[in-house]
């Protein structure tokens, strides 16, 4: 379960300005949970933890079982934003850092970017495989992943005489150039939900089925949501969820403080970092207002980022992701000479070492001006992932709502989009190019 700290924010805030901005939280929490707030076709997230059939577990599982019976080695998990942030991040979180996983393919991401050279290596790396596809979008239009898929679509096509069964299209259930494809071809096809957004979708066969052919297990995924959604569904001052879009907010409205940094002492989270940026960035900046959500791996980023952290512009607080316990055990030892004069550590655990310097952060920030929220899971592993994204995801929704914000739609995505298409001349944008034309 997660759990949440504010003494960090003690020295910056008095009890009763927390406690008028909890009374609020308590509202927002009360729009959330009774889908009355804006947005409210989008709350199928909400319940995905209890509503999710066994039966779709075992569909992701028969792909995983297939592909493996063909031999495929590598799949390419084709998608943007939402629709790759939370299986990248589970998948990341849970994978060893130096060695492939026995037994499972290896998962490589593509269609969040137009980079040439990216897509040019992932080929290299495609060519040199058994390769599967899993391409995820509602529409099968969005750029990004439809220039990727297109690419990746061909070579299957080219090199293997089972192309069909080596493509998996999670899409939307009736409409859409991908759907449409899908049946044309005869791919087997996964539905994004209409009611839930891609950033809230990591439940969804969206994540599910990359996390699935990764390895790992999506039924203690979704046993951590379901158990962080019952303790999060009981109002009071003990719920973490509200507690932390009441700090939060706090801290933006009654202090300016206008950034906020997620930080993580585990490597392993930093695509956590990536996931939770687009979450509140994309729920939460609108109407000239909201929190900017950054992120850092420290003690990495503390030789980077930590003099401004420490002494740059007040507008900052930090959220802290601590992990209680450590999967392995490495010691210090001795050493004769003790060159390094490390020899007071030996015998210690790195851990240990880490644990010191996040407390040792904690307070130096603290003394910088950096109000801190702590945030606490047991051990990285699929339980514990699931709970946190359900926390953060429910967290989201008080949050924005507090705000006065729709955490469910994202206007603004759209205006880079009209002018990429402008400049590639799209049909369909001919006046859009004359006037972006003369722009430039």
């Amino acid at each position: 379960m997660v759990k949440i700290s504010l003494g960090g924010c003690k020295p910056f805030v008095k009890q009763e300005e927390y406690d008028s901005y909890l009374n609020k939280a308590y509202a927002a929490f009360d729009e959330l949970q009774g889908g009355k707030g804006a947005g409210n076709d989008f709350l199928g997230w909400l319940t995905l933890p209890e509503d999710t059939p066994e039966s779709l577990v075992a569909e992701c599982e028969a792909v995983r079982d297939d592909w493996k019976a063909r031999g495929v080695n590598l799949v390419v998990v084709i998608g943007i934003g939402g629709s790759y942030l939370g299986a990248r991040c589970a998948i990341e979180a849970l994978s060893h850092q130096f060695l492939p996983k026995e037994g499972s393919p290896r998962v490589v991401f593509a269609g969040n970017n137009l980079s040439e050279d990216y897509l040019a290596e992932l080929m290299d790396l495609v060519a040199k495989c058994n390769t599967a596809c899993v391409v995820i979008s509602k529409s099968g239009t969005t750029t990004e992943p439809a220039v990727a898929f297109r690419i990746v679509k061909e070579h299957i096509y080219k090199n293997y005489k089972d192309s069909a069964e080596r493509i998996v299209a999670i899409t939307d259930a009736r409409k859409g150039a991908l759907k449409t494809l899908s049946t044309q071809e005869g791919y087997r096809t996964f539905v994004v939900p209409d009611n839930v957004g891609g950033r809230y979708s990591v439940l969804t066969p969206v994540g599910l089925l990359p996390i699935v052919l990764a390895g790992y297990d999506i039924r203690a995924l979704l046993k951590g949501a379901a158990d962080e959604r019952k303790a999060l569904t009981v109002k009071g001052e003990d719920n973490a969820a509200i507690q932390y879009a009441a700090m939060r907010n706090l801290l933006y409205s009654g202090f300016g403080k206008k950034v906020e940094i997620l930080v993580s002492f585990e490597p392993r989270l930093q695509y956590l970092g990536e996931w939770w940026k687009q979450l509140y960035g994309e729920s939460e900046g609108k109407e000239g207002k909201g929190i900017y959500p950054a992120s850092v791996i420290f003690t990495t980023d503390l030789h980077s980022m930590g003099q401004f952290i420490q002494e740059g512009d007040r507008v900052m607080f930090e959220t802290t992701v601590k992990v209680e316990n450590a999967k392995r055990n490495v010691v210090i030892g001795s050493d004769r000479e003790n060159l390094d004069q490390l020899n007071y550590l030996a015998g210690e655990h790195v851990e240990h070492c880490n644990r010191m310097a996040q407390l040792g952060t904690k307070l130096a920030h603290i003394d910088g001006g950096v109000p801190q929220i702590e945030i606490s899971i047991d051990r990285v592993d699929e339980y514990n992932l699931g709970a946190i994204f359900y926390y953060f995801e429910f967290a989201c929704g008080i949050s924005a709502y507090l705000l006065g914000i729709n955490p469910f739609n994202q206007p603004g995505v759209e205006a880079y989009k009209k002018n990429m298409f402008a400049l590639l001349r799209k049909p369909g944008y001919e006046k859009e190019t004359e006037a972006i034309l003369k722009r430039i």
